[in-house]
C-alpha cells in the first residue's frame, strides 16, 4: 500500500511559477515510477509528466515540455513538479500517482493522491 499526499497548489497569474510536491509513504518510493496528471471539469484526467524511478528517465505531455520539470528525492519519499510559466489552461486539480513502470495512461497507474487545485489567471 502506497499513501500519496500532494501539496503546493494555489492561485496565481499568468508566467508564475509553482512548485508541487507530493509525498509518499507507506512502501519504498523508489521502487516506483511517479506521474503527474491533471484534470478540469468535464474532461479526462490528462497525463502531464512521469519519471522513472530511479530519476533517469522523463516523460511530458508535449502542452507543458519547456516549461515544467519532473523531479525526485528518494531520500525524501518525494517527487515534485515544477511549474513555469503558467498560462491560464493549466489551471486543474494536480494529482500525483505511483506505479512499478513508467507510463502515461491514468488507469494504468496504481496508487493516486488526493489532488491539489492550480488556478492561473490572466
Amino acid at each position: 500500500q502506497v499513501q500519496l499526499v500532494e501539496s503546493g497548489g494555489g492561485l496565481v497569474q499568468a508566467g508564475d511559477s509553482l512548485r508541487l510536491s507530493c509525498a509518499a509513504s507507506g512502501r519504498s518510493f523508489s521502487s516506483d515510477a511517479m506521474g503527474w496528471f491533471r484534470q478540469v471539469p468535464g474532461k479526462e484526467r490528462e497525463f502531464v509528466a512521469a519519471i522513472s524511478r530511479s530519476g533517469a528517465r522523463t516523460s511530458y505531455a508535449d502542452s507543458v515540455k519547456g516549461r515544467f520539470t519532473i523531479s525526485r528525492d528518494n531520500a525524501k519519499n518525494t517527487v515534485y513538479l515544477q511549474m513555469n510559466s503558467l498560462k491560464p489552461e493549466d489551471t486543474a486539480v494536480y494529482y500525483c500517482a505511483a506505479n512499478k513502470v513508467l507510463v502515461t495512461t491514468p488507469s494504468r497507474y496504481d496508487y493516486w493522491g488526493q489532488g491539489t487545485q492550480v488556478t492561473v489567471s490572466s
